[in-house]
């Protein structure tokens, strides 16, 4: 069985990128196959924002590391601050062994207070993924507090985005699987 990891950047508990990081995990652990396990930063320790190393990180830190390293894909998702991801998220993620996530398949998904913070996931998400050589999910999911019904409970549209990218981490893996190594 394939494990799925979530992580979400919210700094806050209970969270809307929460809801929608369990959302898109529950998505694809539906499809089959699959298990999944969520994490907020908040979950890597209080001291994460203070850890310059690897070597230094508390055990917490490290556990949320050593699933994401042991995982077949991830999902991905973070408020928008001023038109990008949480500090804390990146510094997780400066961290990381740059070939840690090399062809890891992720989806990515953030919420924001107003729509047009949507372009973070192309100006900022891609671009940090595509760094580390993942292969990211073409459906981006972004959210506004309109696509919910409340803080708990998605709004149909979202729901349909959640399903499309779901649907294209299912046909990337059926497609490698399929598919002949080169090298």
């Amino acid at each position: 069985m394939r494990l799925l990891v979530g992580l979400s950047g919210n700094l806050n508990r209970p969270s809307r990128t929460r809801v929608l990081v369990e959302a898109i995990a529950s998505q694809v652990v539906s499809r089959g196959g699959w298990r999944s396990e969520c994490f907020d930063v908040l979950d890597a320790g209080p001291a994460l924002g203070a850890t310059f190393s690897k070597d230094a990180a508390a055990p917490e830190h490290r556990s949320v590391w050593d699933k994401i390293a042991a995982c077949d894909a991830i999902v991905v998702g973070s408020p928008v601050y001023k038109a990008s991801y949480t500090g804390l998220l990146k510094h997780f993620f400066d961290l990381l062994e740059p070939t840690l996530l090399a062809g890891k398949p992720i989806i990515v998904c953030a919420t924001a207070k107003a729509p047009h913070h949507a372009l973070m996931i192309d100006h900022q998400f891609r671009p940090l993924f595509a760094f580390f050589g993942s292969w990211i999910v073409p459906t981006g999911i972004f959210a506004t507090d309109a696509d919910f019904r409340s803080p708990e409970n998605l709004g149909d549209g979202l729901s349909a985005k959640i399903s499309k990218a779901a649907e294209e981490l299912r046909f990337h893996f059926a497609h490698e699987l399929n598919s002949p190594k080169l090298g």
